[in-house]
């Protein structure tokens, strides 16, 4: 145990001073060794996550001895062996991951203290210098052990009062992409949120006389962190730094890229950096059309059944036709069939979908797909209220052929997901989300020749948070976006767009466009595009401005 490196990090801390550090996560000690010679406050060994074994644990402990820089282990859960194991071999404290309650520290805490304050055991290890200083180590550790809890959930949000109560805990750390993840952002860093949850909750451990820290993720942020008054901040983690100055190299020579998460560079799904243009082969011959909801044609298809088209033949759209379907209670569509797939979505009220007699329930934003020719009806069974449906058919123009064949009814089971080959159904509250495809924006892909093969077009469900946005980009085939909920601006190079109750923006192959949510509320669409994968060439934003437009 290094008591200089702990008195003089607790020194600075109880000046309001900003401590640095580390995160280490790979194997070479000689990361420590550079971090110490940089005169790094502290480094966090993280045994967590990753692969790191004891003794690689142990030689980063190693590299910072006769220094000033703190090494505190982070365990992979609270528990008294991995603690006394940690310790053991010399490092100054712990970091304890998934703190939800005061009992949980406190029981940390005594994981790492000696009888009677705790149950950490005397070893014969490095600590003690293999038994020869038993004496002397055991009569100062308990005072100068560092126990960092790390608050990363929901759940821990009501404790932190009273584990701001507990003996021995003096700096709190959070973990913003767990913290995210339990409040329902998985895959984000700072979900919708968070970043404003997390700066209350450092108010309130600072306003208890302690300190706060976590990983910051660029220059801007450090600095930003340290005036918002953490001061346990990291500067990255190993890996997060080389990557940084990876990305920051490789871009200034055209190559920079993100990686498949299959580590293979020839991965389809890696995204590159934006173009400076779009490919000159998708040069377009037709304007952009917004179609407000009420002003695109209406077809009467049954009694009781009206279908608003919103994109589609009328409005230069090719192989797409969306728009608003209307079913007043009990009313229902006839048993037909289409020479093109359709995609139904559930926008309100309840909806009875009948695939060759299979009976699925639908309720709000549940999505099912038809593919080409496959008999089918849809009924409002409703007696009081209006359903409301998102349709899309991978047609240019609507068309039907009416089936007189009868089938027996099967009710499908309320979880059904349809039938392999046929039919396809997803269920909205426990569809995959995809994140990281834009700030503040996720998206869940209900349709597409991947998940159906064979099919001739692709959609889902996107919702931005405010300020969320996507990159600037273009499609090799023509797209729809209803805008289901809120507000969004539509920019097509140059042009805005503002649009909201179920407007819908028809964009041609070729225009560069991007949706950007500058509302103060969440904003939702439904899109659809005429191709049968969701792909897009991600172009250089200033492509979408009046001024950039590559198509002049």
């Amino acid at each position: 145990m290094n008591i200089r490196a702990l008195k003089e990090f607790r020194r600075k801390l109880a000046l309001n001073q900003p401590t640095y550090g580390l995160w280490i996560t790979l194997e070479s000690a000689s990361l420590t060794e550079l971090a110490v010679a940089m005169g790094v406050d502290w480094v966090v060994v993280d045994a967590e996550h990753g692969h790191l074994d004891w003794k690689e644990i142990a030689e980063h402990i190693r590299a910072a001895v006769r220094s000033d820089t703190v090494v505190l282990v982070r365990i992979a859960e609270r528990d008294t062996a991995l603690a006394k194991r940690a310790l053991d071999i010399g490092a100054d404290g712990i970091v304890v991951p998934w703190m939800e309650t005061a009992e949980q520290l406190e029981e940390a805490i005594r994981d790492c203290r000696y009888p009677p304050q705790g149950r950490r055991g005397i070893g014969g290890e490095r600590a003690t210098v293999w038994g020869q200083c038993l004496v002397e180590h055991t009569a100062e550790a308990n005072e100068h052990v560092l126990v960092v809890p790390i608050i990363e959930s929901v759940r821990a949000v009501a404790a932190v009062p009273a584990m701001c109560q507990v003996n021995g805990a003096e700096v709190f750390f959070f973990g913003p992409a767990d913290f995210s993840a339990s409040a329902g952002h998985r895959g984000q860093w700072e979900g919708p949120g968070v970043a404003e949850q997390i700066l209350q909750l450092k108010d309130a451990i600072r306003n208890a006389g302690k300190h706060c820290g976590l990983l910051t993720t660029s220059t801007e942020n450090l600095l930003a962190r340290r005036e918002h008054g953490f001061r346990m901040l990291g500067l990255g983690s190993d890996t997060g730094l080389l990557l940084r100055s990876l990305h920051e190299l490789l871009k200034a020579v055209g190559r920079d890229r993100r990686p498949a998460t299959s580590l293979d560079p020839k991965d389809g799904t890696a995204v590159r950096d934006p173009l400076p243009r779009p490919p000159e082969a998708m040069r377009p011959e037709r304007k952009e059309v917004i179609t407000a909801a009420g002003s695109g044609p209406v077809v009467e298809l049954d009694p009781g059944v009206s279908f608003e088209v919103l994109a589609g033949q009328f409005n230069g759209a090719r192989h797409l036709t969306t728009g608003i379907v209307t079913l007043q209670p009990q009313a229902a569509l006839v048993p037909h069939r289409h020479p093109g797939a359709e995609a139904i979505t559930v926008l309100s009220g309840v909806a009875e979908i009948a695939i060759e007699g299979r009976v699925y329930r639908l309720g709000p934003l549940d999505n099912i797909v038809i593919p080409r020719w496959l008999p089918h009806a849809t009924r409002n069974p409703d007696a009081a209220s209006i359903t409301r449906l998102h349709a899309a058919m991978a047609l240019s123009q609507p068309e039907r052929e009416i089936v007189t064949r009868t089938f027996a009814r099967v009710d499908m089971p309320a979880d059904s997901t349809g039938v392999a080959g046929l039919e396809r159904v997803t269920r909205f509250l426990s569809a995959q989300r995809t994140f990281g495809v834009g700030p503040g924006a996720e998206f869940i892909d209900y349709f597409n020749a991947e998940l159906m093969p064979g099919l001739e077009m692709s959609g889902g469900f996107g919702r931005f948070q405010p300020g969320g946005r996507l990159p600037a980009h273009v499609h090799d085939f023509d797209e729809s976006i209803c805008i289901i909920d809120g507000t969004a601006t539509c920019l097509v190079e140059g042009r805005n767009y503002p649009m909201s109750g179920c407007a819908t923006a028809m964009v041609p192959r070729g225009r560069v466009h991007y949706f950007e949510n500058q509302s103060g509320a969440a904003m939702s669409m439904i899109w659809v595009y005429a191709g049968p994968m969701p792909e897009r060439i991600v172009v250089d934003a200033k492509c979408a401005t009046e001024a950039g437009n590559p198509w002049k």
